[in-house]
């Protein structure tokens, strides 16, 4: 077994793994910091809304991996299989041990599209279609302009998801181009989730429900997807109180798949009961080991997730990080600020900007509960700008 050493080792390459590297880097020597992840891209996701809706091409949302490591910093392109955190090593299942010091996990969640029976065998077919993953996301925009009417359904699974938005972005943006094309009176929209109402913060789910209602969308909550048959055109839910099952026939239906820790967290000593990793909410250092950080998706912290979120994590890690391995005190505190954009049409959008108390943390001086084209802009044309350029290149 070959083995390297690093001052800080970060498990994972995504917005949270590489935005810390890229801040970390301007303080110490980037040849001290290593980013350990399997990938070979690297998507900018919020994207994928607007190419299931026909709006951009899903290649403007994917960077080669490699060419986004901030400079200096090492990058090993292998997964990791186990910690030993006794000894400050990482295994990789190329059977290379990574030794650290200090270390960073941000290894983001797992989409598990095998919790809903037969849902694996269904994506991407007969009218499935999900825009949580690169290789489907085409088929969302080919079945919502080739659809002649009937019944659409979205889901919203019993689990968290990123982007607790997303599922019901899609569903605006479809309902619209149906009235269009001239489809919508032949239409049928269902929102099913597992959630107990469209949004949590009720500034701007009051706006949401107006929405709904103008668009006249069905919606029941505490509705879980638990099994498709395609071959049949049938999804079959459960309420998630009564356990009551139901069955709907569809046309077209948009499944966001259920979400989750990655195995090796949830088998290592740093995942709490749930499995995510165990972080002290202001802080962001590990509850039980004071070495380790955790932000991002894969961490316990009870705000929703989405590269918002981290673009505040990310410099409380780094500040912290820095005063451990400076022996002073930890006094940054992140407050679970989260912003979620959500799309309700083309050139329209509610910017919903939170904290750990659902209290809204608005950045502009207007009413962010109303939809706007200035802030659809934002989305579509400014944030993939500051995000390429701007936060993985570790300036916030």
């Amino acid at each position: 077994m070959t083995q390297k050493s690093f001052t800080v080792a970060i498990v994972g390459g995504g917005t949270a793994g590489i935005t810390v590297a890229a801040q970390l880097a301007r303080k110490m020597t980037p040849d001290e910091i290593v980013i350990i992840d399997p990938a070979t891209h690297h998507y900018y996701q919020p994207l994928w809304t607007l190419v299931g809706g026909g709006i951009v091409s899903k290649e403007q949302s994917a960077r080669e991996e490699k060419d986004l490591i901030p400079k200096g910093v090492h990058f090993i392109q292998e997964a990791v299989e186990s910690f030993n955190l006794k000894k400050k090593t990482i295994k990789t299942d190329k059977n290379q041990e990574i030794a650290f010091q200090y270390l960073v996990v941000a290894p983001g969640l797992k989409l598990y599209w095998d919790q809903v029976k037969g849902l694996k065998e269904a994506i991407g077919q007969e009218g499935v279609v999900s825009n949580y993953a690169y290789d489907y996301v085409d088929y969302t925009w080919d079945a919502i302009r080739n659809f002649k009417g009937g019944r659409a359904i979205f889901t919203h699974p019993n689990t968290p998801v990123k982007c607790g938005g997303a599922p019901q972005k899609i569903m605006y943006l479809a309902e619209e181009f149906f009235e269009e094309v001239g489809v919508r009176n032949e239409t049928e929209i269902i929102f099913n989730s597992a959630n107990t109402a469209i949004f949590d913060v009720p500034k701007y789910r009051e706006t949401l429900e107006k929405v709904l209602k103008e668009k006249k969308i069905k919606t029941n909550f505490k509705t879980n997807l638990i099994e498709i048959d395609h071959k049949v055109k049938k999804a079959t839910f459960e309420n998630i109180d009564t356990g009551e099952i139901q069955t709907y026939q569809y046309d077209i239906i948009h499944v966001t798949p259920p979400m989750g820790p990655h195995r090796f967290i949830k088998s290592s000593e740093l995942a709490d009961e749930n499995g995510w990793v165990d972080v002290d909410p202001n802080t962001l250092q590990h509850r039980r080991f004071s070495f380790i950080f955790g932000l991002g998706d894969s961490a316990n912290l009870p705000t929703s997730k989405t590269g918002a979120a981290i673009r505040k994590q990310a410099p409380t890690v780094v500040k912290n990080l820095l005063s451990l391995i400076n022996g002073q005190p930890l006094n940054a505190s992140y407050n679970g600020y989260t912003s979620c954009p959500i799309v309700t049409g083309r050139g329209k959008l509610i910017l919903a900007e939170f904290d750990y108390n659902k209290e809204p943390k608005e950045t502009f001086p207007f009413n962010q509960a109303k939809q706007r084209y200035s802030m659809y802009f934002l989305k579509k044309e400014l944030l993939p700008r500051f995000y390429w350029h701007g936060m993985l290149k570790g300036r916030m």
